[in-house]
């Protein structure tokens, strides 16, 4: 099951998920490009209208509380009040990321089955990113072990290069997430949040707890859509008309 957090309110962007792609709302256009790796995908809102909208666009949605301070907390009341099973796997991909790619989704839902199955508590992706966009805290950066699990995340650029004639590789983090109901319920429950809160950054809750991310490495032009900015570019790379 692929469910889509969609949180009205948002601080660089205002209301971003309504935001226009090529003539439907940005979580729609996630929603149904989710829709073409899996016949079950949901929409966890926080805001009648946005329900509203989703049900319009024939998109299943179902009401959680605007008190959550993440997406995988909202998906995890989703999932209370779907009865889905402690072993149901479930993808998370965030509203803001319409344009991700059908075979790196068909691809990663492979990866996620497996290293879960094979003990992986969260599974997730990331991608080669150069200087320019490691230098910005808008893109996420991780640092991975020799297995290819996650050891950070920051806003900050890592490894810092200490010697100037080292040149680190720059990997950014995508925004989509996999586990299993029961990691997720668990996950919801570490208190551990020191360095969530310090990044904004949801995944660090887990690494904090001493579990285990494994890593994607996957080849995308898609991108995350943080800021006004994030916007505009879109539309020029995408071909739609950027209405702000």
């Amino acid at each position: 099951m692929i469910i889509i957090p969609a949180r009205l309110a948002s601080t660089r962007f205002k209301e971003k998920i309504l935001c226009d792609i090529g003539g439907e709302p940005m979580f729609v256009a996630t929603a149904k490009n989710a829709l073409k790796a899996s016949d079950d995908v949901i929409v966890a809102c926080d805001d009648k209208s946005v329900e509203k909208i989703a049900k319009k666009h024939g998109i299943k949605a179902v009401m959680t509380s605007k008190e959550h301070e993440s997406g995988s907390d909202r998906i995890n009341e989703a999932c209370a009040s779907l009865g889905l099973r402690d072993d149901q796997i479930v993808i998370n991909i965030q509203a803001d990321e319409p344009f991700f790619e059908l075979e790196n989704l068909t691809k990663f839902i492979d990866f996620a089955r497996s290293s879960i199955k094979n003990g992986a508590f969260m599974a997730s992706c990331f991608k080669d990113i150069d200087f320019k966009s490691a230098s910005n805290p808008n893109i996420v950066k991780v640092v991975l072990d020799s297995s290819l699990n996650a050891l950070y995340f920051s806003r900050s650029i890592i490894p810092y290069a200490r010697d100037e004639l080292t040149s680190p590789e720059y990997f950014g983090h995508i925004g989509i997430y996999a586990y299993s109901v029961a990691a997720l319920r668990a996950f919801c429950a570490f208190n551990d949040r020191g360095l969530e809160n310090i990044e904004k950054l949801e995944q660090l809750r887990a690494l904090s707890a001493g579990q285990k991310i494994a890593m994607l490495k996957i080849s995308t032009k898609s991108m995350g859509i943080d800021t006004k900015e994030d916007y505009e570019k879109a539309a020029k790379i995408y071909g739609f008309e950027a209405r702000i």
